[in-house]
């Protein structure tokens, strides 16, 4: 292997058979199968109110889809495993059938509920967890070979923002994120997406640590996600709400494409497209 590719960022990810080319950045959309997401606007009350916003997701940029059928917001109430898969697999099912090319990541992690969702028709499994609350989550990924986001939480959604404490939170996720990419290697899963984990058991101040220090994340050669879309890392800092939230999402979005960021986790999609626009003119 040459010296130059050892070292290039991996930039395509496999995804049933096909390569998705990374190397510039893309976007995910977020559809909340949920009652209670943080943001009320986001909340999908039916299987058509689905479909069309996922249609105009599409329309606007996106590239995946990103669904969830248990809400991680601060204090959320824990659910079966059973009443996520209800909420998740006919809303899935339903878009590959209505958009046959769509990219649908799952928002669980839990390893039942994952394997549930790939066999009915998604294809990437997004773990705010990194496998820490389902041990069983690294060897289904692996079973299955599919694309597996891994993001770092300190605690669970339903204790996270009670005391989280760090040495230095960039090197504390960093190494959190080695140790996982090891084990992942080691069960020969390759295609990770890596996500610093913003809003998830950290601080304000950490949240705003991180991002200072995301570039350092690129010793990975991994693709970066992440996601600020109206974050209390936002409007709590700006004394206003989430849905007042959109002009900071976008001032950070922009931050984090010139640190390295490669998808845009997003509640807006025509917004975070234009970042990506912008940034690539600004680039050349």
């Amino acid at each position: 292997m040459s010296e130059k590719k050892f070292f290039e960022p991996k930039q395509s990810i496999n995804i049933k058979g096909k390569l998705m080319d990374l190397s510039s950045p893309k976007v995910m959309a977020i559809l909340n199968v949920t009652p209670d997401s943080f943001y009320s606007n986001s909340r999908t009350k039916s299987i058509d109110d689905a479909l069309t916003k996922t249609e105009a997701f599409l329309k606007e940029g996106a590239t995946f889809i990103d669904i969830g059928g248990y809400s991680s917001r601060p204090g959320a109430i824990d659910i079966a495993e059973t009443e996520e898969s209800d909420r998740l697999i006919p809303v899935i099912e339903s878009l590959v059938k209505e958009f046959p090319e769509v990219v649908i990541s799952v928002d669980t992690f839990r390893a039942k509920v994952a394997e549930e969702t790939i066999h009915a028709g998604a294809q990437i499994i997004n773990d705010i967890s990194a496998g820490d609350l389902d041990q069983h989550m690294f060897k289904t990924v692996a079973r299955l070979q599919v694309p597996y986001i891994m993001m770092h939480m300190q605690g669970t959604p339903q204790n996270m923002h009670q005391n989280p404490t760090y040495q230095n939170v960039a090197l504390d996720v960093i190494d959190h994120m080695a140790q996982k990419i090891a084990a992942l290697k080691a069960l020969h899963i390759h295609d990770v997406i890596i996500d610093p984990g913003f809003g998830f058991g950290k601080t304000i101040e950490h949240n705003y640590e991180l991002l200072q220090n995301l570039d350092a994340f690129k010793i990975f050669k991994l693709p970066v996600l992440v996601g600020f879309s109206r974050k209390g890392m936002i409007y709590k800092a700006l004394q206003t709400t989430a849905a007042e939230a959109l002009n900071g999402t976008t001032v950070l979005n922009t931050i984090a494409l010139q640190k390295g960021a490669g998808i845009l986790r997003v509640h807006d999609v025509k917004e975070a497209m234009e970042c990506i626009e912008l940034i690539a003119r600004l680039n050349g």
